[in-house]
C-alpha cells in the first residue's frame, strides 16, 4: 500500500506540471480576487467533503457490493483516487462549467491525461502485481468508472458553493485611478 499511495502521489504531482501553462478565464483577469481565509476555508470544507464522502462511497461500494479481497481493494481505491484527483482540476480551474470555460492549455490536457493513462496501465496492465495491483472484473470497473463521474458531477455542482459569488459590476474607476500612477488617463486609453 506506501507504494501505491507514492506512486498516486508521483503521478498526480506529474499530472499537473501543466497548470502553469494553464490561462484564466476574461472576467477573473479583469476583477481580479485578493486571497481570503475565510474564501479558502468554504472551498476546502465543501469541495472536501464531496471528496471524503465518495472515498467513503467507493469503500462502501468496494467492500460490501463487490467484497473485495485485499488486492482488488487497493486497485479500485488506486483507480478512482487518481482519476479523480486529476479529472477534478478542469471543473476547479474555472468558475465556469468546463465547457463553458477557457479550453485548458494543450500542457495541462496532454500531462493531465497521460497521468492518467499511466495509472491506468501500471494498476491494469502486465505490470500491475509489480505495484501490488490485481486484476478488476468489467462490472468493477464500470462502478469505479460511475464513483468517477458522480463524483464529478457532485464537484461540478459543489464549487458554486465552494467559491465566493463574484460581483458582476464595472470597476470602480476612481478607485482604479488613484492605483495608477497615471490616473484616469491610463483607464480612458
Amino acid at each position: 500500500m506506501p507504494l501505491q499511495i507514492l506512486l498516486n502521489n508521483l503521478l498526480y504531482d506529474l499530472s499537473e506540471i501543466g497548470i502553469p501553462f494553464d490561462e484564466i478565464d476574461e472576467e477573473d483577469a479583469e476583477r481580479p480576487q485578493s486571497w481570503n481565509i475565510a474564501g479558502i476555508l468554504r472551498f476546502t470544507v465543501v469541495m472536501g467533503s464531496i471528496s471524503s464522502l465518495f472515498d467513503a462511497a467507493t469503500f462502501i461500494i468496494l467492500l460490501k457490493v463487490f467484497h473485495a479481497d485485499a488486492a482488488a481493494f487497493q486497485t479500485g481505491w488506486f483507480l478512482e483516487s487518481i482519476a479523480t484527483q486529476i479529472l477534478v482540476i478542469f471543473l476547479i480551474r474555472s468558475r465556469r462549467p468546463p465547457w463553458w470555460a477557457n479550453r485548458p492549455h494543450r500542457v495541462l490536457v496532454l500531462g493531465s491525461l497521460g497521468a492518467l493513462a499511466a495509472a491506468a496501465f501500471l494498476a491494469l496492465g502486465p505490470v500491475r502485481s509489480l505495484f501490488g495491483f490485481a486484476g478488476l472484473p468489467p462490472v468493477l470497473l464500470g462502478a469505479i468508472i460511475l464513483i468517477t463521474l458522480g463524483y464529478l458531477a457532485a464537484a461540478e455542482a459543489g464549487k458554486h458553493f465552494a467559491l465566493p459569488a463574484v460581483a458582476r459590476r464595472e470597476p470602480n474607476r476612481a478607485a482604479l485611478g488613484r492605483q495608477h500612477p497615471a490616473g484616469d488617463a491610463a483607464l480612458n486609453g
